[in-house]
């Protein structure tokens, strides 16, 4: 560009230089003799203060239209660090989810009442979404939770006599030795299950993966709420119906408070199959995937912070 500066106002000077020539042949040598040293003179300052404000030029242009790439440690007395931090991004459906970055998500109430925003971590709230992991935790889940009481009798538990029913040979029916095995009527089952634990290990990392993906599926699909708290004013049930009510297109909810559950607010639910609270300490996968809304307090979001922060004892 600054090649191309140079060389049209290269031009226009040479075309200056020839109008202000005299006509005559003579007088044109005479003049060009005279003027030799002082033309060449003028054409190499012409030259290279073209050059010059060409490239000045040039580099003017290139300022002005570049781009300027600020780094945390490029220059830290020029600028502040807080101007040069990661800002969160807005919790909206056309982002691109799984990228772990910290979400903006706005605050509100039971009376829909503005409270501020709150930053959602992205370690937590954005992590990829993975359905295998999904699986594996919830049946490890359902697997932990099963009572496994289920007993069947053996030949040594049934009720019955010991006795051979009848003779060994001689009477043309089939040979038995007890009237409690499993082919009579009221006899023993044979490998009928006993009672034992059904559950099965699986890791701890895997276990809070699961919870961050549940998390942030919820997230992703716009069903997360935070709520400043979760206080009501009375115990009665009409109140959370009110509120339930104006929650669009949702069939469950569950309610995720810090701390211990709130009195009014465990009597004012109890009656409602479609509405379940729960304390931070107890938040699982299954219970998220079981309700299509979730509703968490400031403190239960800190809470799960702080709990998917903590490093694992191993």
């Amino acid at each position: 560009m600054a090649a191309f500066i140079s060389k049209r106002m290269l031009r226009s000077f040479r075309t200056l230089h020839s109008v202000g020539q005299p006509s005559s042949n003579g007088a044109k040598f005479a003049a060009s003799h005279r003027s030799h040293g002082t033309c060449s003179s003028l054409y190499g300052e012409g030259l290279f203060s073209a050059e010059r404000s060409g490239f000045l030029l040039a580099r003017s242009m290139i300022r002005r239209f570049s781009a300027t790439i600020l780094t945390p440690g490029a220059d830290e007395g020029a600028f502040p660090s807080e101007l040069l931090s990661t800002k969160p991004v807005v919790a909206t459906p056309n982002r691109t989810i799984g990228l772990c970055q910290d979400l903006l998500i706005p605050v509100t109430n039971f009376h829909n009442e503005d409270k501020g925003f709150m930053v959602l971590a992205g370690d937590v709230f954005d992590v990829p979404i993975r359905k295998d992991i999904i699986h594996r935790v919830v049946r490890w889940q359902l697997a932990k939770r099963q009572q496994g009481t289920h007993s069947t009798k053996t030949i040594s538990e049934v009720s019955g006599t010991g006795r051979k029913p009848w003779k060994q040979k001689g009477t043309g029916r089939a040979r038995h030795g007890s009237l409690r095995g499993p082919q009579f009527r009221g006899g023993e089952t044979k490998h009928g299950p006993k009672p034992r634990s059904h559950a099965f290990k699986l890791n701890k990392k895997v276990r809070r993966l699961g919870l961050k993906i549940a998390l942030s599926a919820r997230v992703a699909e716009g069903k997360l709420l935070v709520f400043d708290d979760l206080a009501v004013p009375t115990h009665k049930t009409k109140n959370i119906v009110s509120y339930y009510s104006q929650m669009e297109s949702t069939k469950k909810v569950l309610l995720v408070d810090g701390g211990p559950i709130d009195e009014k607010l465990k009597l004012a639910t109890q009656n409602l199959h479609y509405v379940n609270v729960l304390p931070a300490i107890g938040l699982n996968v299954y219970s998220i995937l079981l309700h299509d809304t979730l509703v968490m307090s400031r403190d239960a979001v800190n809470s799960i912070v702080q709990r998917m922060h903590t490093p694992i004892n191993r």
